[in-house]
């Protein structure tokens, strides 16, 4: 799995002429750095005696970041293993009718597959955004600027995210599906923005 490489190895393959991984998965490993950051700021935050008011939500933040860290680095394998699949559909006969409308069917299949990973991303990324103005208002205030810097990988994941899935929908022939995906891209992008300025405007240095 590519969340079991080094990170010098997964440079190195982001970097090489595969074109997978790419910008879907470093989209969900920017969501993995930014639960990582929370539970940095909340660990930092837990036993201070200083903060012995919030211990509770500090315990919470830690119990529910390691299960969103293995969502994003599952959906750094999915999203490179759908693209895959997606090339491999484009290579699939197109000899006769039959071939051609079979290709086509998994063509469209595969296209959609591949905007649902990063729209699920986005969707859980921009979840966290919760996590993360709990840890930057209430946590260890040495470590703000963390918190900072994760409410930045957050949305930085939700607009890389709905990039791919935008690309995706463009080749998608599903006016329908096409449409509703992007209802959804407009209030992620509307909804990121707004939130990391609200988390933002509370980090104090």
């Amino acid at each position: 799995m590519l969340a079991d490489k080094s990170i010098k190895e997964f440079l190195a393959r982001t970097a090489s002429d595969d074109p997978a991984p790419g910008g879907g998965s470093i989209a969900a490993l920017c969501g993995a750095v930014a639960c990582a950051l929370v539970s940095m700021v909340a660990s930092l935050t837990v036993n201070n005696q200083k903060y012995v008011e919030v211990r509770g939500q500090m315990k919470g933040l830690i119990d529910k970041s390691p299960g969103l860290i293995n969502f994003f680095m599952e959906q750094m394998e999915a999203d490179a293993h759908v693209f895959n699949g997606v090339i491999e559909a484009y290579r699939m006969p197109k000899s006769s009718p039959q071939e051609k409308a079979v290709r086509s069917e998994a063509i469209q299949q595969g296209l959609k597959e591949a905007a649902e990973i990063p729209m699920a991303v986005a969707d859980k990324a921009l979840a966290a955004m919760d996590m993360i103005e709990t840890a930057v208002e209430k946590g260890n205030s040495q470590a703000v600027t963390d918190g900072a810097v994760a409410a930045m990988m957050a949305r930085t994941a939700i607009l890389s995210a709905l990039y791919n899935v935008e690309i995706n929908l463009k080749s998608i022939k599903d006016n329908e599906y096409r449409e509703r995906m992007q209802v959804q891209i407009r209030e992620l992008r509307e909804r990121a923005a707004a939130r990391e300025s609200q988390i933002l405007e509370k980090v104090e240095i």
